[in-house]
């Protein structure tokens, strides 16, 4: 891949970027923000790890956008952390202007490219990002699930004392205290989680992984950002080497689940084209449920941002 941009060099997208040039399949990182020094300076530094750690990717700061010009893959970070108290929602009307703005400029200068989106609340700026836009649905993408069972696998692998690599597993949902924990679809090699551990505790942990972002907000003051920015990485190489990954995403939805026009976290295979297929598992009756549930608080979130 040629060419990707971040925006926000915060601690969010700088880690994004950090984390592919480690990859080293990309042959351009633009880290964009309004704080031009900031981006500058963080640029500069990770390029300067190039010889310690041997990758060969070039990295620019910058708060041109201009700068962006042909970028194949877009991750948009920017816009206000979470602080203790305070609720996704609130951060609605701020983070919209933000990424409003941010895809505006995007779209001026590269054409067709696939979007990542990382800002909060995610599904509803995915939504933003999209209407701005003006890409297909399949090329507008919320990073939120992948974060979401890192948490939770990272979780289950403490319970367990088990490597979390062996541990996969699947949420669907929004992002946040709604999504919807699929117990049956987890597994360590292979094996049940439910014949490995008693669902009292089972339960504590998916409770714990709904509130896992502000488990860090507490502990930080601030959202968290080394696992995000590795899910968002995550995201661009699948796409970038064509992989055809099964990640859950957060992506519009055109019927699947009996749901239209959402945007929520169900498992899709990522590639070349973005999006390139939905996959609608045979839930059950409670499973629907809790996903149409969540669903129509995403639903009231963008309607929130309809009216603005």
């Amino acid at each position: 891949m040629r060419k990707v941009t971040v925006v926000g060099a915060g601690n969010v997208g700088a880690t994004v970027a950090n984390v592919l040039a480690h990859k080293d399949f990309v042959k351009e990182i633009a880290l964009v923000d309004i704080k031009a020094d900031m981006a500058r300076g963080k640029a500069l530094d990770s390029f300067q790890q190039a010889p310690i750690d041997h990758y060969s990717t070039r990295m620019m700061g910058t708060e041109d956008y201009r700068d962006t010009a042909n970028s194949d893959v877009v991750v948009i970070t920017a816009g206000l952390p979470r602080k203790p108290g305070m609720s996704r929602d609130d951060l609605i009307s701020t983070n919209a202007g933000i990424v409003n703005a941010v895809t505006k400029s995007i779209m001026e200068y590269s054409k067709n490219p696939i979007i990542i989106v990382v800002s909060n609340p995610l599904d509803v700026m995915t939504y933003a990002a999209y209407k701005v836009s003006g890409l297909p649905s399949s090329r507008v993408i919320g990073m939120a699930g992948i974060l979401d069972t890192a948490r939770y696998r990272a979780f289950l692998a403490e319970a367990l004392d088990v490597s979390p690599k062996d541990i996969q597993a699947l949420l669907m949902g929004g992002h946040g205290d709604s999504m919807v924990p699929l117990p049956r679809y987890t597994t360590v090699s292979g094996i049940p989680v439910t014949e490995l551990i008693d669902s009292d505790r089972l339960n504590a942990i998916v409770e714990r992984t709904k509130v896992g972002g502000g488990e860090l907000v507490k502990l930080m003051g601030t959202s968290a950002w080394y696992a995000p920015g590795a899910a968002a990485a995550q995201m661009v190489e699948a796409i970038a080497k064509d992989e055809k990954r099964i990640f859950p995403c957060c992506v519009r939805l055109e019927g699947q689940y009996g749901l239209n026009d959402v945007f929520v976290g169900v498992p899709v295979k990522l590639g070349a084209n973005g999006v390139e297929q939905i996959l609608e598992l045979d839930l059950g009756a409670n499973e629907r449920s809790m996903l149409a549930a969540s669903a129509a608080e995403v639903r009231n979130t963008m309607d929130v941002y309809d009216r603005l």
